[in-house]
């Protein structure tokens, strides 16, 4: 049954795609050049060569072809993704204006068509020519045709622009490199000594074969120049094996930290093959928390394994995590998805770290953000138990955001007592 439903949705998905490609290619390329011309027969390529290139991207890298593969596809691939997304968007905006502007070409057409009609004048059958030339109106059809064109121009390459520009910005965005966000957070249960205390918090950094080696040397140089006490790395660090990003991933090796790394598990790490990566952190220097806890000299730091675990019988384990644990002490969770914020709450978590939403990444995908995430991006309370989701250092897919710029933020634990 769950396999029908996936493929019916997915066949859904595939029918909605090839309807939305056709319609830009209607109104893009069909409606702005000529027959038979050679621009119609490149936008027609692209057309077709684009959305396959989408569908590779994709699909390459779960299917285990050669990550050179994975990125020669990668790039143009998901880079169309996001232009289609704001291309379609840019011209479900325009399609009023350029219906209003051809109805009014129309009736200009028509009423200066009615105005250049002559009048009837009666000839004497002597007098009437052989036959009427046949070609009268044809340079007004002409000149119908060609400012019908000019609209269609000018909507579809101010939508092109608008689409292109953002891509082009969001993209410069990630490439660039995180922002630092900086967060401050009182616990009551905090004493004194530890009073801004910071934790550098980094997720979603998602190397894979579009973001390699040099974004984590700008991540980790980042992190590095806030001199945080600890760094939390909360999941989906990865979109690839140890074999194909274990270069992608060396310079995490250089991350320094007062009392250590740390790091717990995302859904994409599932995808990629958990175990490999848990055993190559630690390699690099970092230390995994797998359902466990770490007892600080100020407070305890413990991390859940992701949701997408219990597909492999090692899902999040918070008895195991927070059990035992003396509850007069300030707690710090790792976890990557904020869904089980509730479950922190009834284990007396005080703080917990999140991030997997990417804070939409591309608006406006923050709103289907919200359906699935408790918290999107910031700092909320649940009852006693604060929750701080970052949007991510990365971005996967294409790497775009838009409305959702990516962070490495700073979480500077205050006491009350202070």
């Amino acid at each position: 049954m769950t396999v029908l439903v996936f493929a019916l949705v997915a066949l859904a998905v595939c029918a909605l795609l090839v309807l939305v490609h056709r319609w830009l290619w209607t109104r893009l390329v069909r409606d702005t050049t000529a027959p038979g011309g050679r621009t119609r027969r490149i936008g027609t390529a692209l057309a077709i060569a684009l959305p396959l290139l989408s569908v590779a991207a994709l699909t390459t890298g779960r299917a285990g072809a050669p990550f050179w593969l994975q990125q020669t596809v990668a790039w143009p691939g998901y880079l169309w993704l996001a232009v289609l997304l704001y291309l379609t968007l840019t011209m479900l905006v325009a399609e009023p204006i350029r219906a209003l502007s051809l109805r009014r070409l129309a009736h200009r057409d028509s009423a200066g068509a009615v105005a250049d009609r002559p009048e009837p004048v009666e000839v004497p059958a002597a007098a009437a020519p052989a036959a009427a030339p046949a070609t009268a109106e044809r340079p007004a059809a002409g000149a119908g045709l060609s400012r019908r064109r000019f609209v269609a121009r000018t909507v579809g390459g101010t939508a092109a622009a608008v689409a292109l520009g953002t891509v082009g910005a969001g993209t410069y965005g990630v490439l660039r490199g995180p922002s630092v966000k900086r967060v401050r957070v009182p616990l009551a249960k905090l004493p004194r000594a530890a009073h801004g205390f910071r934790i550098a918090v980094v997720s979603d950094v998602h190397l894979g074969p579009v973001l390699g080696r040099a974004h984590t040397q700008r991540i980790v140089d980042t992190v590095n120049r806030t001199q945080p006490d600890l760094i939390a790395i909360v999941g989906d660090l990865v979109d690839g094996s140890v074999p194909d990003l274990g270069p992608a991933a060396e310079p995490l090796r250089r991350l320094a930290a007062r009392h250590g790394s740390y790091f717990v598990t995302g859904n994409h790490e599932y995808f990629s093959g958990a175990r490999q990566w848990i055993d190559h952190v630690r390699e690099l220097g970092l230390n995994p928390l797998e359902n466990a806890r770490r007892e600080l000299p100020y407070f305890d730091l413990a991390g859940v394994n992701d949701i997408q675990g219990e597909r492999e019988g090692s899902g999040p384990d918070f008895r195991a995590a927070l059990g035992d644990r003396d509850r007069t002490r300030a707690a710090v969770l790792l976890a990557h998805q904020p869904v089980v914020i509730h479950d922190a709450v009834r284990h007396g978590v005080d703080l917990q770290l999140s991030g997997h939403t990417h804070g939409g990444q591309l608006w406006p995908g923050n709103y289907l953000a919200e359906l699935a995430n408790p918290t999107v991006a910031g700092l909320e309370r649940y009852g006693d138990t604060q929750l701080y989701v970052s949007r991510g250092a990365g971005a996967w897919g294409p790497p775009v955001r838009v409305g959702a710029p990516s962070d490495i933020t700073v979480v500077e634990l205050a006491s009350f007592q202070a």
